[in-house]
């Protein structure tokens, strides 16, 4: 009996408890408000506000027909003094059907249907998943500076159901919204069919939009004309490249300012439209002023280039190569802060790091081994680049020797480096791909290097004679220098000839290897012209021809 009781006991204290906690649980999800904010009007029927999507639905059903009295209804005008709340309620969802019908591109089925707004299994990321909510934010709207947003709000008042109103911020906002974005003076000139809706928009909307389109078109390109031509007119030429390499995005740019000033002061389209057209410029515009900037930091860069280094090869000397160097890796730190930067902007100008921040942070581990799968060669070719720009292994001019190719190193980008050959060919080889191979940088300390001549040659061939002769030649060849490291040895022994190899240096790999072809001619002509006999010939001795014309009968015998 007495574990009995005392189980009764902990029922009784902790169900009272248990009651409570759930009353104000369910207390925390409404505004309590007073009943002329939440009551409907008198005469009022079948208006439904229980959930978020029939307020939002029925409000937008009874503004586009007209209905502003039974529409104002879904506002809370709790805010308003109670003598001027009929007579503006009207007018006040008026003013906010139609911010809503410019502004709002309604996703109803993120629109919750449920009474307490909870988020349900489906966006179990979320941080209020599985809680009931008593707002919801509809829209955020950055307007000259301030921002300003449309908000649904539960309200309960007294012993009455809890409903879904629009909130008194929301309201308050409204005229400032409705003269922002409203119907524009020329809208009243409009004849009334075209003002009917079709397709989501209204039908002169679809007139509209073509042509704003090709006026649109017609001033970039006289713009780009206009930049082309004043570009033309400059006496310096950075002003003649700059305005070259940036006419166009900086035609996109103005183009795309001016549609917002359009926008903005002359004609408001639907909220689809306007939700396409808006990001679309802003992206346009951060985007377009980027890729000038870098256009004309990209043609001063060349231009500092030429004057101070110009075409850059082996011969310049290691300080002008680690500037050249530098310089490209100056224009690559240079576009990683301008994307930094215009991505920084479009998610500020668009507000998406309200709406998608948390979605980012709780999905962060699946984004992050989707980009290291998918972006793994560009993320890998990116960071050996900036390996390359930092340490140095190999600069922009250095003569290397890389899987056979003898080629100096003309270009380092993101993610790959452009090889030019002695004989003008080009190699593309990825950044990641090079830095992991072994490669032979013939510049990375001197650019000097140390030519082989090899000559094969028969065993009677003086090569004291030779030496004396390379000797000679060598030190009248302007390609040569450091004269005391002129050699000539026999460097391998074979049963038909001997291997004579001739060593100069010179003072770069391009230099050198002229200087070798000129030193080989000049060894191979004195063979030829003095000592022809020194030529390699193959020696059969007695032995082996004794035994060869023994078996050639035999041979002969067999064939037949």
């Amino acid at each position: 009996m007495l574990p009995a009781l005392l189980l009764m006991a902990l029922v009784c204290v902790f169900l009272p408890m248990s009651a409570q906690a759930q009353e104000e649980g369910q207390t925390s999800a409404w505004y309590e408000a007073e009943t002329i904010a939440t009551g409907p009007r008198e005469g009022a029927e079948g208006i439904n506000r229980r959930t978020p999507r029939e307020t939002v639905r029925n409000f937008v059903r009874l503004t586009g027909a007209g209905d502003y009295d039974s529409a104002a209804d879904f506002l809370n005008l709790s805010d308003l003094p109670r003598a001027e709340q009929a007579k503006r309620g009207p007018d006040l969802a008026r003013q906010l059907g139609l911010v809503i019908e410019r502004q709002l591109w309604l996703d109803w089925k993120n629109l919750s249907a449920r009474p307490d707004a909870m988020l349900e299994t489906s966006a179990a990321n979320h941080p209020m998943a599985g809680q009931p909510r008593r707002d919801i934010g509809l829209k955020m709207v950055d307007l000259d500076g301030q921002v300003y947003e449309i908000r649904l709000g539960r309200y309960k008042s007294g012993d009455a159901d809890p409903v879904w109103l629009f909130t008194p911020q929301t309201v308050e906002n409204v005229p400032i919204l409705y003269a922002a974005f409203g119907p524009r003076a020329f809208e009243s000139y409009i004849p009334a069919p075209l003002k009917r809706h079709m397709g989501g928009l209204r039908i002169w909307e679809w007139i509209a939009l073509p042509l704003l389109l090709g006026l649109l078109l017609a001033l970039g390109f006289l713009i780009n004309r206009g930049i082309r031509w004043l570009g033309g007119k400059a006496q310096r030429p950075i002003l003649r490249q700059a305005a070259a390499r940036a006419r166009i995005p900086l035609a996109l740019v103005t183009v795309a300012i001016a549609a917002q000033f359009l926008l903005k002061l002359g004609v408001s389209f639907s909220g689809p439209a306007t939700n396409i057209i808006r990001p679309f410029l802003i992206i346009v515009i951060v985007s377009g002023l980027g890729v000038t900037a870098l256009k004309i930091i990209d043609a001063v860069l060349d231009r500092v280039t030429m004057r101070v280094i110009g075409e850059i090869d082996d011969t310049r000397s290691l300080d002008e190569r680690e500037l050249y160097t530098s310089i490209y890796a100056l224009r690559r730190i240079v576009v990683l802060v301008m994307v930094a930067v215009a991505i920084t902007v479009i998610l500020l100008r668009l507000n998406l790091f309200e709406s998608l921040g948390m979605t980012l942070l709780a999905s962060a581990g699946v984004v992050t081994v989707l980009l290291g799968i998918a972006g793994q060669a560009v993320l890998g070719n990116i960071m050996a680049s900036l390996q390359i720009a930092l340490a140095k292994p190999v600069r922009i001019g250095d003569s290397v020797l890389f899987e056979g190719h003898w080629a100096y190193v003309e270009s380092i980008f993101y993610t790959f480096l452009r090889l030019r050959t002695w004989d003008e060919r080009r190699i593309i080889v990825p950044v990641k791909y090079f830095v992991s191979q072994p490669f032979e940088n013939w510049s990375v300390k001197d650019a000097r290097v140390m030519k082989t001549i090899t000559l094969f040659l028969d065993h009677r061939a003086d090569v004291a004679v030779l030496r004396d002769v390379f000797l000679e030649l060598a030190k009248q060849d302007e390609g040569v220098i450091d004269h005391e490291s002129l050699a000539a040895n026999v460097t391998e022994h074979m049963p038909h000839a001997q291997e004579v190899s001739f060593f100069a240096m010179s003072p770069d790999p391009s230099t050198g290897w002229t200087t070798a072809m000129r030193l080989r001619e000049g060894l191979l002509d004195y063979v030829r012209t003095h000592h022809p006999d020194w030529w390699p010939r193959e020696r059969v001795d007695a032995e082996t021809q004794e035994v060869a014309a023994l078996s050639a009968p035999h041979s002969r015998k067999a064939t037949r």
